[in-house]
């Protein structure tokens, strides 16, 4: 009797272990934050996204207002075409602006939205028109060293 109670309590624990780390899987993998409430999708095209992956969050103002649904190449123009979903208690004005930003220096990137002055607000399948790029570490350490380089060469 005394074995078969130790070994029921080793399995209870064991199974509240697998269960801590599938909680912990789910929040590092970015779906815990499942939201069945109604949302609209939103579109919106950039020149470089960067990292950005889908399930990225949306942010205004630093609060999750939706997901990034979908990241795909367009073809004729040549951008990366992002597809949002925005929970509908959010209303954003069309001339609403998107930007690919990183959380911290090296942190995960993200979709920030700033809301404009527009009278008429996005509905489902809208495009936001005024976006902006990620910002490529890379290409800001070789512009430095390109125009320290040309600094160089001017003194001589």
């Amino acid at each position: 009797m005394e074995r078969s109670m130790l070994d029921l309590w080793v399995g209870l624990f064991v199974c509240a272990g697998v269960g801590a780390l599938l909680i912990l899987a789910l929040k590092v993998g970015n779906m815990s934050g499942y939201n069945a409430a109604d949302t609209y999708q939103v579109y919106a095209q950039f020149d470089n996204i960067g990292g950005l992956k889908p399930r990225a969050p949306v942010k205004s103002a630093g609060v999750v207002v939706g997901r990034v649904a979908g990241i795909t190449f367009d073809n004729d123009k040549f951008l990366a075409k992002v597809t949002m979903t925005i929970d509908k208690r959010y209303t954003f004005p069309k001339d609403t602006t998107a930007s690919v930003l990183t959380s911290g220096l090296l942190g995960e990137q993200y979709i920030g939205l700033v809301a404009g002055g527009d009278a008429a607000n996005l509905a489902q399948g809208d495009t936001i028109k005024l976006t902006q790029s990620a910002v490529v570490l890379e290409n800001l350490i070789s512009q430095f060293l390109y125009s320290k380089a040309a600094e160089g060469d001017t003194k001589k």
